[in-house]
């Protein structure tokens, strides 16, 4: 990438804005950058953000921000929709994201994962099993780490494993995994992208330019992506967990297999595997698949999957007080995660949900919230809306709660009225930006109040 005496605008001072700024200003190997100027922009007036060699110019973003700019490179936050990029767009002023950043700068394979859902639990788990044949694995991407960080540490002769979210494929152009795979596609984003349509259109494009030496994972059981098959130009391998196929990996005799050459490999049996719930033997087949295609031997494939034990935030068990067990899935930002969060369990479920409300359909939701919890507790902007569709299903209006802006006041609420065999579970089926910065700082306060609790 030659950006000498090139003028780049990165927008979006959050983690993969500020990595990016970075990268450009004081990055020389791989990216010719002398006398490049580059500028921080944010929207918001408060950020304290200083970066040596950086120009940092935050508030209203208007057309003289692009005045002189070669390149702009926007952080996932920022849709591309918003006026400023609008008439970048109309400049013909090139505009790339981090991720393709990240893959300008890679010297290492790249395994990337999206999905609506468990693409966290999968790439974790993946990263784990690539540590198994490479010395140098890096994990990055929506997981937390920006992506061209990742990149840049790894260097060459490793294996860069990938978290990918819709968001970060807007404005990706070159981004090309060597093994891409997608996990699900169910309704969330709608606000952002618009439609079902555009949505997945953004998740197939992770695998837009693949070729044939490349390869796709697809869900064989998810009808979306399984029709995906027919717009791919690289080898194409499915998982499933209710079909056996002919090739990929799937359940034969109880047990994760994977068929690939005529051979069949088993991996290890279900109760063996370390992450429990149908979901999770998904997402190990789909991350199993991906670590042999990248030549992990299948027996330190099995090993791993033994010992994993899943991520903070999913299904995450925090504390028993007085025989009644406390689970964290704040990482359940939709319905259909918080659905598979349900599933896990049989029943008596005392249930905290709400935050910032998607407004995605709550009905197979509330069909088994119905089924399976006890009572439900409501916090935040989605409560009032999620009160009156309960009510609207016949979930009786004595066992719905509601905890107002407190997460605090949430588990008083389900410590008083919890009894063995019943759990609590906090799997908001909600964004969290309505009372948190992210689902992670949400899940960190739901642990602290319960491990507080006496």
């Amino acid at each position: 990438m030659d950006l000498a005496n090139k003028k780049v605008l990165v927008i979006g001072a959050a983690r993969s804005g500020i990595a990016a700024a970075k990268i450009i200003r004081n990055y020389e190997l791989g990216i010719r950058n002398e006398n490049a100027k580059v500028i921080l922009s944010d929207s918001k007036e408060n950020l304290d953000v200083e970066i040596s060699g950086v120009e940092i110019r935050l508030g209203k973003q208007t057309e003289e921000l692009l005045r002189g700019v070669d390149l702009i490179i926007v952080s996932p936050a920022v849709p591309l929709k918003i006026p400023l990029l609008k008439i970048a767009a109309e400049k013909n002023i090139p505009i790339i994201s981090e991720v393709e950043l990240a893959y300008s700068l890679a010297k290492s394979p790249i395994c990337a994962v999206t999905g609506t859902n468990g693409k966290t639990t999968t790439v974790t788990l993946l990263g784990l099993l690539l540590k198994e044949k490479f010395s140098k694995v890096g994990v990055g991407g929506n997981i937390g780490v920006p992506l061209s960080e990742v990149a840049l540490e790894v260097g060459a002769g490793g294996y860069l494993a990938a978290e990918i979210s819709s968001y970060q494929m807007e404005a990706t152009k070159n981004f090309k995994p060597h093994i891409s795979a997608i996990l699900n596609v169910t309704p969330d984003h709608l606000k952002r992208h618009g439609s079902m349509e555009v949505y997945q259109a953004m998740k197939e494009k992770i695998f837009s330019q693949q070729t044939a030496e490349d390869f796709l994972i697809l869900n064989f059981d998810d009808e979306r992506t399984c029709e995906m098959k027919t717009r791919a130009a690289c080898k194409v391998l499915y998982f499933s967990r209710k079909a056996e196929l002919d090739e990929g990996a799937f359940i034969k005799n109880n047990s994760l297999a994977i068929k690939f050459g005529g051979e069949i490999f088993e991996l290890c049996t279900i109760d063996e595997l370390g992450i429990k719930g149908g979901h999770n033997v998904e997402n190990a087949l789909a991350a199993s698949l991906a670590a042999f295609l990248a030549g992990v031997e299948i027996e330190k494939i099995s090993a791993v999957l033994k010992s994993f034990q899943g991520v903070e935030h999913r299904i995450e068990f925090v504390r028993e007080i007085d025989g009644v067990k406390f689970f964290n899935d704040s990482k359940a930002t939709n319905t259909d995660s918080a659905i598979k969060a349900l599933e896990t369990f049989s029943g008596h479920i005392i249930l905290i949900a709400g935050g910032d409300d998607k407004g995605t359909d709550l009905t197979d939701f509330l069909k088994l919230v119905k089924e399976r919890v006890d009572y439900l507790i409501l916090i935040g902007d989605a409560a009032a809306r999620f009160k009156t569709c309960a009510l609207e299903k016949n979930f009786p209006a004595e066992k719905i709660l509601e905890a107002g802006y407190s997460m605090e006041r949430a588990v008083e609420l389900a410590k008083k009225i919890s009894r063995p065999p019943q759990i609590v579970l906090l799997s908001p089926a909600c964004a969290s930006f309505d009372m948190y910065n992210d689902f992670e700082e949400r899940g960190r306060d739901f642990k602290e109040k319960v491990i507080a609790y006496s």
